[in-house]
């Protein structure tokens, strides 16, 4: 065949291909998504999922269906997402969890944390929030350093697990203020909670500790947010007290399978702020501690990627191995 005419046929069947999908994406989304969240249902992730969903149908004007496929810290989930047609019908809750501390914690993953995703958009930050009990004689961050200062290594504090927010938070908070704490992990925050305010524990980092706090059966010291929550608004930051080292927050973002068309992704990023701005979502997630926040898929795509990265980090100064 000859030069010219492979490249005429060439430009023929790109631009068949292009006009045949042209119209499919100008249609989507024309039948209900799917947002898999790699959690059971109940939970601050479940949670977070159910909203952005809510938010993302009304952006859509489609109906958008979260499907809870927990286990294996997330990781079922992802694994499934990325086995998915990369069509936009087939969303995922893609979370510091799943995507920044599983890959620096398990030996081996069933995805790529950062090749098999497309990043659309963060959706929330959750930052942590140090709190002891009520009955506890620790009145301020700085009573608690100087407590432990005096018995090294002989506070202890618990997390619902190896390598969760709650154990690198506290974590990072007993390295960057020089104190020496024992860490007790659980199998979930639960029953962290319960020994912290029966006193087995001192100390602790929550996600969400608001019904604790506003009950009154916690004390909350401070907050690893760069801002103060809205929902415990006397909390201080950490870098308010003088430890700005001391920040950390969970994130949850959407993606999608590798492959998916860059038309649809902008799509759904767009559609996401639309719908948050449409609904309550934002106001309900906001009133659980959690902060609302979207980033446009490039930037998010930086993010994703400085996460993975500062997680492994932070793993490895917590010493965390996978339970």
């Amino acid at each position: 065949m000859k030069p010219t005419m492979r490249r005429l046929l060439c430009t023929f069947t790109a631009a068949a291909a292009l006009s045949a999908t042209a119209p499919a994406l100008a249609a989507y989304p024309d039948q209900p998504v799917k947002l898999i969240v790699p959690w059971p249902p109940g939970g601050s992730g479940d949670a977070v999922g159910r909203q952005v969903a809510e938010a993302l149908s009304a952006g859509l004007g489609q109906t958008v269906y979260v499907e809870n496929q927990a286990g294996a810290s997330g990781t079922i989930g992802a694994a499934s997402m990325v086995r998915a047609q990369p069509d936009g019908y087939t969303l995922f809750l893609a979370s510091s969890s799943t995507n920044s501390a599983a890959p620096n914690l398990l030996a081996k993953l069933p995805y790529h944390p950062v090749d098999d995703f497309v990043p659309i958009t963060l959706a929330s930050v959750v930052p942590s929030v140090l709190i002891v009990s009520a009955k506890s004689p620790y009145q301020s961050v700085n009573d608690l350093i100087n407590a432990a200062k005096a018995r090294p290594g002989r506070m202890s504090y618990g997390s619902g697990g190896m390598g969760n927010s709650g154990h690198l938070s506290a974590a990072l908070f007993a390295y960057t203020a020089g104190i020496q704490a024992m860490h007790v992990p659980y199998k979930g925050n639960a029953p962290a909670t319960v020994d912290l305010l029966g006193g087995q524990i001192d100390f602790m980092f929550d996600n969400n500790p608001v019904a604790l706090v506003q009950g009154g059966k916690a004390r909350a010291l401070a907050t690893t947010g760069e801002k103060r929550s809205a929902v415990l608004p006397e909390v201080p930051t950490f870098g308010e007290l003088g430890l700005p080292g001391v920040h950390l927050v969970t994130w949850f973002g959407l993606a999608a399978p590798k492959g998916t068309p860059k038309a649809v992704v902008d799509k759904i990023y767009t559609a996401l702020e639309s719908g948050l701005a449409k609904t309550d979502a934002g106001k309900r997630l906001s009133s659980l501690g959690v902060e609302v926040e979207t980033q446009p898929p490039a930037k998010f795509q930086v993010f994703w990627k400085s996460e993975l990265d500062r997680y492994r980090d932070l793993i490895k100064m917590s010493g965390a191995k996978a339970q």
